[in-house]
């Protein structure tokens, strides 16, 4: 399949269109929006549904196998955010307690976008190694705390650590993921079969709901960009790129499939508007919202779900020549 087939296979998936669906719905001005508690409980299916998944898979998976990966992944996840965090610097004139807030958007991971990135390689019939939701987890938590280290030298006070990893380590994404993969972990195979037309067969249909309603948030935000400068514009479309290349370098060298490597880059190029918001929010009150989430949520998210998983899966394929 070429790369333009490749593209084309991802911008008519129904997640996808949905996702233009709730855009357009901001455009013409409707009221078209999913209950709160709808959409609190999609979240909660998409995230615990990902773990046990990705627990059950960690279970049929040997230490040797899983070591690189996730020490690739830890690497990542302290790299990345740093990385983002001096090429704001550059890019935009945003002070040290923005472009922090953002670097840890950006260090840290969308779990949609992953979820729409393993099911659009899943069509494809390729191979994506079952523990690559495990390392979606990994790469969470360190991106937030490395960009909140790297804002905090902005401040003349001190950042409540003990209050802000708590938000990060208790909040429903963590808690949902590391919870599911320990639950798979404990059922393996066996106990998961009981429940997979659960969390098997619904699982595409429930994802397209849950960007119906992210295009509507998305599209709400796009008017927020300004905010930022073209300098924004520019790093949340070109960093998600360079992250994601780096994540499938990665996934290649430690020894994981075509695919898997794909999905490794598309967790790297990813950026969080779930996890990181809300320990930024109470780490960093001083930064403006209007700017990480307009980026996060309002450029890198949309670039992602229709330029980005494909990049990715055509760079993996590049690279497989290599390794």
């Amino acid at each position: 399949m070429s790369g333009l087939e490749i593209a084309l296979a991802n911008l008519t998936s129904a997640p996808v269109l949905a996702f233009v669906l709730g855009i357009l719905a901001t455009v013409v001005k409707s009221d078209l929006r999913l209950p709160d508690a709808v959409y609190q409980t999609l979240s909660i299916y998409l995230l615990l549904g990902i773990g046990i998944k990705g627990g059950v898979a960690l279970s049929n998976s040997s230490p040797a196998e899983v070591a690189l990966p996730l020490l690739g992944a830890l690497i990542l996840g302290a790299v990345i955010p740093a990385v983002a965090f001096f090429a704001l610097g550059f890019m935009t004139k945003l002070d040290a307690i923005n472009r922090g807030a953002l670097a840890a958007h950006y260090g840290s991971t969308s779990l949609v976008t992953f979820t729409a990135g393993v099911l659009f390689l899943e069509s494809l019939q390729l191979y994506v190694e079952g523990y690559v939701s495990t390392l979606l987890a990994v790469l969470e938590i360190p991106g937030i705390i490395v960009g909140l280290a790297l804002a905090s030298r902005g401040l003349k006070r001190k950042v409540s650590w003990s209050e802000s990893m708590r938000e990060v380590l208790t909040g429903k994404s963590i808690l949902l993921l590391v919870g599911g993969v320990l639950m798979g972990l404990t059922m393996g195979a066996s106990g998961y079969s009981q429940i997979e037309g659960f969390f098997g067969a619904l699982f595409p249909g429930v994802l397209t709901l849950f960007l119906l309603e992210l295009g509507i948030v998305a599209g709400k935000r796009i008017r927020d960009i300004k905010k930022g400068g073209i300098g924004l514009v520019v790093f949340a479309v070109t960093f998600p790129l360079i992250a994601g290349s780096f994540g499938v370098l990665t996934g290649h060298l430690a020894g994981m499939s075509v695919g898997g490597s794909a999905a490794l880059g598309i967790i790297a190029a990813s950026a969080s508007y779930i996890a990181a918001p809300a320990a930024v929010r109470l780490a960093l009150p001083e930064a403006s919202p209007g700017v990480y989430l307009s980026a996060s949520l309002g450029i890198t998210f949309p670039f992602n779900l229709t330029v980005g998983i494909p990049a990715m899966l055509a760079i993996s394929q590049r690279m497989e020549g290599v390794f």
